[in-house]
């Protein structure tokens, strides 16, 4: 403003006089208001800095949540029980459907013609559905990039494929004729249960698969355990999840498992809580169920 005001004036010695004066009390000053502007914008900025952070947390959040998934299943089934309890304890968004009665519907058979449970529906998936339990975890943890349940190093991940595939081709066929028929559940073609044989042969075939659990039950074990808290070592893996949900079943016939394995239980639900409570506890019940009445 000085120097607008002398031009306009055109007085040389105006000029010269006003020029340093200006000078001298303009610096003092510029220094003042920059000095007191500082901390003032640093003040500022702090809970503008905090809001966009926060902001950017939470777009952050909301673009990384996991897609809704839908899941079809039967609550007093050890299949379903070890995906009920896994998408718990993967912390996935999903939501459950109860389709006891409705797997031979035309709309459900349309959609999958095994008419099985437990069925996920995703859109990432060829056909838009999975079913097979071990599948859907191992599906989901792979998408997920679930490693503490499904480690991805190969060697790791090779065990807990191992323990899945003995469980489901030698352990739960044991299991599923032990317990099939006190649960009420059909079996399969072909199973002696599902026959027209006599009764004592029923019984029979019911008490010889019941014995032949201890032998693949030790193997978990000594072999896949092999010292461990769980199959997974420290934390439960899905081949613990698939294993606990089985020995679940094993209730109806009051099988005396060893003190390892009701120890091993007792540890996964304590690890994995509610996650794991709240399925076992329609399985339980159904159990509890199943017993009153033939004890009726």
């Amino acid at each position: 403003m000085a120097k607008t005001t002398t031009k306009s004036a055109k007085k040389p010695a105006a000029k010269a006089a006003t020029k340093p004066a200006a000078k001298a009390a303009t610096k003092p000053a510029a220094k003042a208001a920059k000095a007191s502007a500082e901390p003032a914008a640093k003040a500022a900025a702090k809970p503008a800095a905090k809001a966009s952070a926060k902001s950017a947390r939470k777009t952050k959040a909301k673009s990384g949540k996991k897609p809704a998934l839908t899941l079809s299943m039967l609550k007093p089934s050890v299949n379903n029980m070890s995906v009920r309890v896994f998408a718990r304890a993967a912390g996935l968004d999903h939501s459950e459907t109860d389709v006891w009665g409705h797997t031979r519907s035309p709309e459900y058979m349309a959609r999958n013609p095994a008419h099985l449970t437990p069925m996920i529906e995703d859109k990432g998936l060829p056909r838009g559905v999975l079913w097979e339990s071990c599948a859907i975890m191992q599906y989901l943890a792979n998408k997920h990039g679930l490693e503490k349940l499904y480690p991805k190093a190969p060697a790791k991940r090779a065990m807990i494929d191992s323990a899945m595939f003995y469980l489901i081709g030698t352990l739960y066929p044991y299991v599923a004729r032990a317990t099939y028929p006190a649960l009420n559940f059909p079996q399969y073609a072909g199973e002696v249960g599902h026959s027209d044989a006599h009764p004592d042969r029923k019984s029979e075939a019911q008490k010889a698969a019941a014995a032949a659990i201890a032998e693949p039950l030790e193997v978990f074990h000594s072999f896949f355990r092999n010292g461990k808290p769980f199959i997974g070592g420290k934390n439960p893996s899905i081949a613990d999840i698939r294993l606990a949900a089985t020995l679940e079943f094993l209730a109806v016939i009051d099988y005396a498992l060893p003190q390892w394995a009701k120890d091993y239980m007792a540890a996964i639900e304590k690890k994995l809580g509610k996650a794991y409570a709240e399925p076992a506890a329609d399985v339980r019940g159904y159990i509890a169920h199943v017993k009153s009445q033939a004890g009726a």
